[in-house]
């Protein structure tokens, strides 16, 4: 898997997984599963809703062969 999640992709999915899961153990919700995915997908730094549609926020990396 290449990453396709850049730094501030990660942060954002980071931090509102994090207020969703929050929210939803705080109301006792399904939501708290929920909040889990962005934080998983931001750990791996892989988001399989990008792959199909080649989209990509990490950064170009610049071979110099």
């Amino acid at each position: 898997m290449k990453p396709n999640i850049g730094k501030t992709d990660k942060t954002i999915r980071i931090v509102l997984g994090g207020l969703i899961f929050g929210a939803g153990l705080y109301y006792q919700s399904w939501w708290a599963l929920a909040g889990l995915v962005p934080v998983a997908t931001a750990l791996i730094n892989f988001c399989p809703l990008y792959a199909p549609f080649k989209i990509s926020t990490a950064e170009k990396s610049s071979s110099n062969d």
